[in-house]
């Protein structure tokens, strides 16, 4: 079973407008994902609404209101996760209250997710979209490379 895709989606859509004027249609973002541009609307609506992106009303496009190299990994995670409601990993309901492993799990399972969550927001912290960006230069330059 996938993770939702939210937050690849997210760092997509950011590399795009990244690598554009800002003035990319979402049908254009929507293709590039190969997704529906409802998706794209959703998602630049939250990245708007986490202060990393802005739009106007009637204006194809969406801006980034700073730098790339200012923008981190875990601002557009969190961004993403629509209002910060999804964890990493989520814990089953209702284990049975008569096991000995049932009755404890969700304690000790959550305990660990959330430390797993917060070493995985530590990492997301230190990667900036700019390095996405510039690995991405990168490899478009050797898969042309290897096909001339």
């Amino acid at each position: 079973m996938a993770y939702n895709s939210r937050f690849a989606v997210a760092i997509h859509t950011l590399s795009l407008l990244d690598a554009s004027d800002g003035h990319i249609t979402s049908e254009w973002i929507a293709s590039s994902v190969n997704t529906n541009p409802v998706v794209i609307r959703r998602m630049i609506s939250q990245l708007a609404k986490a202060g990393i992106v802005r739009t106007q009303p009637g204006v194809a496009g969406a801006q980034m209101t700073r730098p790339a190299s200012e923008i981190t990994l875990l601002d557009i995670y969190r961004a993403a996760q629509n209002d910060a409601k999804d964890e990493l990993f989520a814990i089953h309901e209702n284990p049975n209250p008569n096991c000995d492993i049932g009755r404890n799990i969700q304690a000790e399972l959550e305990t660990v997710f959330q430390r797993a969550q917060r070493a995985m927001e530590h990492e997301l912290e230190k990667i900036t979209l700019k390095q996405v960006t510039t690995d991405l230069q990168e490899m478009e330059q050797v898969r042309q490379a290897i096909q001339n």
